[in-house]
């Protein structure tokens, strides 16, 4: 089955130009990190188990104004090593053969800040009393040495030391909390592989709020001052996770967590396993509900099942987007059909120039993306039904569990499972910038 729109090789992303190195794998990133928060100063030992896709004459790490003090390859140093702009590349002293495991081991220290990129800065960023990481999508080398391309998950190990009187939260798993002197040592632990764009490290005077959904073990934290304003914000919480559990399929991680800071936030975003907000999303109506759903859902949509190239970024947000007006819809307010009618209504007044397939790096934070995409999915549950719809979902998110994915994928699943001929119905939705008709 052909599409109407050609999709042309994986490797550097036109999107995040010059971020990844195709020829080697990451499997899993080691992270010990040290944080002194009153100087924005990061020391930190990366090490990482990787795989050799192509011989390897060199190999090339995102990093970005942190300054390599050390490496070693395989436990001695290499030939070279050498820092150019947000690169760090790699001589070994013999050429590594594909299909070769081999250890990084790479000492950094410096200043973070955060990495300029088309769409913005993004990775690092200090707060009044502490420090969030929102790397989506090229910030992840703002603080840590990483193959950054979406399509290289791998899992990951945290070890972040902060001073006495802060919490440091990390991806996955609380495996330990040691406390030395001054300062306190937190570890976690991710399992499942994630994109490096996804992985994130929190600071800040945080207390958790325990909870449990759907067997999965549910954490918000918070500063001590707005625990009670918190819990009631995101009270639904664990009733999301049971509905999108029903609706998506199981939830793909072991634990989900929650920070809100206190400092504003223009907007919430999505970790693996996380999702960050501001104090100025801490309130029970819609305008904050939805994007709580929104960034749940994301743990289906984007971290279990992550796109392999930035231009099928609507397979995350138009999702997300879609599953908040399904929470709309199982949470007793206005139907996702009413909400489907609103907004067709108000895409259809704008500019007609976006091409959902490949929307380019200015606009693949559109917010007609994220609507137009929704559109499509309702659309498509309108063509197909409720029944055979949700079981699309549902296999999508089985079938590709952990692993990365293209628009071509879910074409094809439509269309093994549906029947749904894919030039036909995306190819209008998906391949033109002209709004089609929602029924």
């Amino acid at each position: 089955m052909k599409r109407l729109l050609s999709r042309g090789p994986l490797g550097n992303d036109v999107y995040v130009p010059r971020h990844g190195d195709p020829t080697y794998s990451v499997r899993h990133y080691d992270l010990e990190l040290t944080i002194v928060l009153v100087t924005n100063a990061l020391s930190g030992i990366a090490t990482l188990s990787c795989t050799a896709i192509e011989d390897l004459d060199d190999l090339t790490l995102d990093l970005y104004r942190l300054r390599v003090s050390k490496l070693k390859l395989d436990g001695a140093p290499p030939a070279k090593f050498s820092q150019r702009g947000h690169h760090l590349v790699v001589r070994p002293r013999q050429k590594i053969p594909a299909g070769t495991d081999f250890t990084l081991e790479i000492a950094y220290h410096g200043s973070p800040q955060p990495m300029p990129g088309p769409d913005g800065d993004a990775g690092w960023e200090e707060l009044a009393d502490g420090l969030i990481v929102a790397s989506q999508p090229h910030g992840a080398p703002s603080w840590f040495p990483c193959n950054d391309r979406p399509d290289d998950k791998a899992t990951y190990a945290f070890g972040v030391t902060v001073p006495q009187g802060y919490t440091a939260i990390a991806n996955g798993r609380a495996v330990a909390t040691k406390r030395r002197g001054s300062t306190v040592r937190h570890e976690f632990a991710e399992s499942s592989p994630m994109a490096t764009y996804l992985a994130t490290v929190q600071v800040g005077r945080y207390v958790p709020l325990k909870g449990e959904a759907a067997g999965v073990d549910l954490t918000t934290w918070c500063p001590p001052g707005r625990k009670v304003a918190v819990a009631d914000a995101f009270a639904d919480q664990p009733a999301m996770i049971e509905a999108f559990s029903r609706l998506f399929g199981p939830y793909p991680f072991q634990t989900y967590a929650a920070v809100v800071t206190d400092d504003e936030l223009e907007i919430p975003l999505e970790a693996h396993s996380l999702s960050i907000f501001g104090s100025n999303l801490v309130d029970r109506d819609w305008s904050a509900q939805r994007l709580i759903a929104h960034e749940l859902a994301h743990q289906w949509f984007g971290n279990s099942v992550t796109l392999r190239h930035w231009r099928d970024i609507w397979l995350h947000e138009g999702f997300a987007c879609y599953a908040e007006w399904l929470w709309s819809e199982e949470s007793g307010g206005r139907p996702a059909a009413a909400h489907a009618q609103e907004q067709w209504g108000r895409l259809a007044e704008l500019k007609q120039d976006l091409l959902m397939s490949d929307p380019g790096p200015d606009d693949m934070f559109d917010d007609r993306l994220y609507k137009r995409g929704a559109l499509t999915l309702h659309a498509l549950r309108l063509r197909i039904g409720d029944e055979a719809f949700f079981d699309l979902l549902r296999t999508w998110t089985e079938r590709h569990r952990h692993s990365g994915v293209t628009t071509d994928d879910f074409v094809e699943l439509t269309h093994e499972l549906t029947g749904v001929d894919g030039a036909e119905f995306f190819g209008a939705w998906l391949d033109e910038t002209a709004l089609p008709p929602l029924t």
